[in-house]
């Protein structure tokens, strides 16, 4: 059975995703295609739990991915409705919080002085990492759905209809914007852009991966992720969602009906591609790439040849996160709210724990301890270990 061979993603899940001109805080979690039950398992890894912590209302109703920024000696996490925590990753422990006047629109992205984050009134805001006080704000044409990301020295943040923007991140002055086109119809979901001393990498909803100049917002190159095809807007969505990842002088980067594809990120040029339908961002480890397609199928592909190595399927059109490498298991989130281990040599599923009854849209993240965090649609977050069963 191959393994990306869903043309379309579930129409309903679609509604909960797309952006329609016009309407851009419209959202639903029903599917027409039935996702697959909670699979029963035979487990042999369980998750315990390092430490937990009450995120404010998380998402608060709203279809965001506010993930926390794991900042190795800081974890720095906000809620739609406006609270703002650093916390120690080690204990869990609160360092400060506060609670700002804006509704929080995007997850957070930092660098060596402040946080970033964008308002529902579609603001950019910088603040201190020290205490979370306010040290500016820009306006943004339309609203931002990624996480704002900087360099030390430049601020980058793109817009749900394709603006990306470049601001000093001292004091917020404009530098340049590029302006990228959209389709009439694209889905509820964006990648943050890459931000280098040189270069912006940015994707967007055309099935586009365009590199910017730093210093300009000037294009460099573009390469095309997915082609648009057929009759139906639906049939012809490509949009590139899940942040690129940088392999040494390449890129890696998968788009919605479209390919999974690694290109040079000095030229753009292709150095090599599969067919491949993903909302969410690949993950390397040991030389293998694990992917989860749209219709929910996990799939190992051997990073040399790109041979198929395992598929695993029980969890189909249950939404899932980006995977997640914890030393022998691959995690997954999904709609329901439940965490996933598969082993990785053959993709079983071997682990499963029930975490936040709103479900998890956010991957989960590796701290520095090697420690497992995952924020939940509700605010839950916490820290787990994947180890054997006692």
């Amino acid at each position: 059975m191959p393994a990306f061979r869903n043309r379309l993603l579930s129409r309903g899940l679609l509604l909960g995703l797309m952006v329609f001109a016009g309407l851009s805080g419209c959202s639903t979690t029903d599917t027409f295609e039935q996702p697959a039950p909670v699979p029963d398992i035979e487990a042999s890894a369980e998750f315990k739990r390092v430490w937990r912590l009450s995120v404010g209302n998380g998402h608060d109703g709203d279809f965001l991915y506010l993930a926390p920024l794991n900042a190795g000696d800081r974890i720095f996490a906000a809620s739609a409705d406006g609270g703002l925590y650093a916390v120690d990753p080690e204990s869990g422990n609160v360092i400060w919080e506060t609670e700002l006047e804006d509704r929080v629109f995007s997850g957070l992205g930092g660098d060596g002085k402040h946080l970033y984050l964008t308002t529902r009134n579609a603001e950019l805001v910088a603040l201190s990492r020290e205490n979370g006080s306010e040290v500016w704000r820009r306006s943004l044409p339309t609203e931002v759905l990624s996480a704002p990301q900087s360099n030390g020295a430049l601020v980058v943040a793109q817009t749900i209809s394709g603006q990306v923007l470049g601001f000093n991140a001292a004091d917020g002055e404009k530098r340049w914007q590029y302006d990228g086109s959209v389709p009439v119809l694209s889905i509820r979901a964006a990648a943050a852009p890459l931000v280098g001393a040189d270069m912006v990498i940015a994707s967007f909803a055309s099935g586009r991966l365009m590199a910017l100049a730093a210093d300009s917002g000037q294009p460099l190159w573009q390469y095309e992720v997915g082609q648009p095809e057929g009759r139906t807007e639906l049939e012809r969505l490509v949009d590139v969602a899940g942040q690129p990842l940088v392999i040494d002088t390449a890129v890696l980067v998968v788009g919605y009906q479209g390919k999974l594809a690694l290109v040079d990120i000095r030229t753009g040029q292709e150095i090599w591609s599969r067919k491949a339908s993903s909302l969410y961002s690949p993950m390397i480890a040991g030389g293998d790439i694990y992917l989860a397609s749209a219709n929910g199928e996990l799939v190992a592909l051997r990073g040399s040849d790109r041979k198929e190595l395992w598929m695993q399927d029980r969890l189909a059109w249950r939404q899932l996160t980006q995977p997640m490498v914890y030393e022998g298991y691959l995690v997954v989130g999904d709609y329901q709210g439940y965490l996933h281990a598969l082993d990785r040599e053959d993709g079983s599923l071997v682990g499963q724990l029930e975490f936040d009854d709103e479900g998890i849209r956010v991957p989960a993240q590796r701290l520095a301890n090697g420690n497992l965090l995952v924020f939940g649609n509700s605010g839950k977050m916490a820290v787990f270990q994947v180890q054997p069963q006692d």
